[in-house]
């Protein structure tokens, strides 16, 4: 059974950043594909930045430029670097494999508000 663990979020205020991590427990990890999803108030879940197991890094056309992920397979953990945060990336953000396993972690919540 793999367990998946975020944490990291918080209160930030337009133009703030903020760095996610998940830690992954169980399974295996360095040869799975690995992402940042996140799930807006009314809005369905939406993966944002996923990174391969060859280390190639790819992004939403949303959060482009501005948020990054980066993984240790040692550490089995993942995580997502955002910086100029805007109010509409409020979400609960979750991690896991790509394409995602049937469970999820708890998430970390993440609100942008002045």
């Amino acid at each position: 059974q793999v367990t998946l663990v975020e944490s990291g979020g918080g209160l930030v205020q337009p133009g703030g950043s903020l760095r996610l991590s998940c830690a992954v427990s169980g399974g295996t990890f360095s040869g799975n594909n690995m992402g940042w999803y996140r799930q807006a108030p009314g809005k369905e879940r939406e993966l944002v930045a996923g990174i391969y197991s060859t280390g190639y890094q790819g992004y939403g056309d949303s959060v482009k430029g501005r948020f990054t992920i980066s993984r240790d397979n040692a550490k089995k953990t993942v995580w997502l670097q955002m910086n100029s945060l805007k109010p509409e990336d409020t979400a609960v953000y979750y991690c896991n494999r790509i394409p995602s396993y049937a469970y999820w972690g708890q998430g970390t919540q993440v609100t942008v508000s002045s």
